[in-house]
C-alpha cells in the first residue's frame, strides 16, 4: 500500500483544521480515546455541532485562539492508501513552518473561502506550492453552504484561480466545491451540489496518481557511510552505504562518483541479508563497486549517462528561517544530502513579495523572506535543479555559531 503525504494551506479561518477533522471523522479514522475526548470537549460550532478542528489544533495556544500555529501531522489510512496530513499555518509569520511541512509533500490542498474568493494569502500559498515543486494541487472551495451551494460563485472562483495557477506555473490542478463544516464532498458526495459531477475529496486522494521516479537515468545515492571492517574475515570488504534519493541502480550499471568524477560499475548490492539486483528510490542499501575508489561520506553515486551539475557557485531560491537577518559577511554551513561544507551568500539577486509576486531589491533577508541568491561553497556540490529532482536539489543553511538551521535552499543552476 503506497503512502501519500499532503499539506493543507489556506488563509486564517478558511477551515483547514475543520476540513482535516471532517476527513478523519467521516472516514472513521479517529481512535476511541480521541473520539471520547472530542465528544467531551466544550468547543462547539455555532450550530451546536462538535468543532472538528480540535483534532488538529494540538498546541494549547492553537486551541485557545482557534488558529493553526505549527505544522500538525496526522496519519490515517483507507483500504486503498495510507495518508500523512500536514496541517500548515496560514499566517504570513509562519511561512517557514509551511515551507518545512511542504518540503516533501506529494500533493497540496489549497483552501479558498467561497465568500472571499482568491485573495492575497491564496497567491502566497500558491506561490510557495509552486516554488516547492509539489506536483499535484487540489483547490477546495470551502464554505459553499454559506452561499447556498451556488454554482455560479464556484465557477467564478475556478476561473480566477486558473489565471493565478498559470501565473505561478502550477500544473495538475483539481477543483472541488466543499463544506468542511457540513461534510459536503469531503468523504461523501454532496446531495446539495448536484451540478458538481466530480468525486469527493477522499475519493480523489485515494486515486490520484503518485509518481515515483525510478528511472535509472536519475539514479542518485548520497554516501552516508563507508563500510571498511578490515578484519581477517572481511579483509577486502568495501561498501558504500546510503539511501537511494532518486531513480534506481542495478548490478553492472556504470556509475560516476561526484564531485571527484571517478567512474566504475556496480558489482553488488546488499540490503540486510539480501542481495537484490536493483536498488530503487527510498531503499537503504550498501553498494559495492568493481574498482577501489577514494570515496567519502558526502560523495554522490550517480548514473554515468545522466549526471547532475557540479559547482561551487550556485544560484538558488532561499527561504530564510531565522529571527537573525541573513549576514552576507558571515560564513555559514550548507548541508546537501549527507555533504556538509562551508558557504557564503555571494549575492542577493532579489526577494519576492509573496502576496503580490513582485520582485524587491532590498538586500536584507529577514525571517520568512523568500528570494533568489547566489551561494559560494567551499567544496563543490553535485546537484540537480530542484524543480527537476527535489531529492537532489534541496539543501539547508546552518549557522555555524549556533548550529541552528536558518535557511532552506532550492538549488537552481550553476553560475558561470
Amino acid at each position: 500500500m503506497d503512502i501519500l503525504k499532503f499539506i493543507t494551506a489556506g488563509s486564517v479561518d478558511d477551515g483547514k483544521s475543520t476540513l482535516i477533522g471532517r476527513l478523519l471523522y467521516d472516514s472513521e479514522a479517529i481512535l476511541a480515546d480521541q473520539l471520547e475526548a472530542l465528544h467531551a470537549s466544550n468547543r462547539k460550532n455555532d450550530d451546536g455541532t462538535i468543532d472538528l478542528a480540535i483534532l488538529t489544533d494540538g498546541l494549547k495556544a492553537e486551541r485557545e485562539q482557534g488558529i493553526t500555529i505549527d505544522v500538525a501531522y496526522k496519519y490515517f489510512n483507507t483500504d486503498k492508501r495510507k495518508f500523512i496530513i500536514a496541517d500548515a499555518p496560514g499566517h504570513i509569520q509562519y511561512t517557514r513552518n509551511m515551507v518545512t511541512g511542504a518540503s516533501n509533500a506529494g500533493l497540496a490542498i489549497i483552501l479558498i473561502d467561497a465568500r472571499k474568493g482568491v485573495i492575497e494569502q491564496t497567491i502566497r500559498h500558491s506561490f510557495l506550492v509552486s516554488l516547492l515543486g509539489i506536483p499535484q494541487v487540489v483547490v477546495c472551495i470551502n464554505k459553499m453552504d454559506m452561499l447556498d451551494y451556488n454554482e455560479e460563485a464556484y465557477n467564478q472562483i475556478v476561473n480566477n484561480y486558473k489565471a493565478l495557477a498559470e501565473k505561478v506555473e502550477l500544473n495538475n490542478v483539481k477543483f472541488i466545491p466543499v463544506s468542511a463544516l457540513k461534510g459536503d464532498n469531503i468523504v461523501h458526495s454532496s446531495i446539495n451540489m448536484p451540478w458538481y459531477k466530480g468525486e469527493s475529496l477522499l475519493d480523489y486522494l485515494e486515486n490520484v496518481d503518485i509518481k515515483v521516479d525510478n528511472s535509472a537515468a536519475h539514479a542518485r545515492l548520497p554516501v552516508q557511510w563507508v563500510i571498511r571492517p578490515q578484519t581477517d574475515e572481511l579483509h577486502d570488504y568495501r561498501g558504500y552505504a546510503g539511501r537511494v534519493a532518486s531513480g534506481s541502480f542495478r548490478v553492472n550499471d556504470p556509475v560516476t562518483v561526484l564531485p571527484s568524477g571517478f567512474t566504475s560499475s556496480i558489482a553488488k548490492i546488499e540490503q540486510l541479508d539480501a542481495d537484490p539486483v536493483e536498488a530503487s528510490t527510498g531503499m537503504s542499501v550498501t553498494i559495492h563497486l568493481a574498482d577501489d575508489i577514494d570515496i567519502s561520506r558526502g560523495d554522490l553515486l550517480v548514473n554515468s549517462a545522466e549526471q547532475p551539475q557540479v559547482a561551487q557557485l550556485i544560484e538558488a531560491d532561499l527561504c530564510w528561517m531565522d529571527t537573525r537577518p541573513l549576514d552576507s559577511t558571515h560564513t555559514y554551513l550548507v548541508q546537501h544530502n549527507s555533504k556538509v561544507t562551508r558557504c557564503r551568500i555571494s549575492e542577493v539577486l532579489y526577494k519576492v513579495n509573496i502576496n503580490t509576486l513582485e520582485k524587491q531589491y532590498d538586500e536584507e533577508f529577514k525571517l520568512n523572506d523568500i528570494g533568489r541568491i547566489v551561494i559560494k561553497t567551499a567544496d563543490a556540490l553535485a546537484f540537480d535543479p530542484y524543480q527537476k529532482n527535489k531529492a537532489n536539489g534541496g539543501a539547508i543553511i546552518i549557522d555555524s555559531r549556533t548550529n541552528v538551521t536558518v535557511g532552506a535552499l532550492m538549488l537552481r543552476s550553476a553560475v558561470d
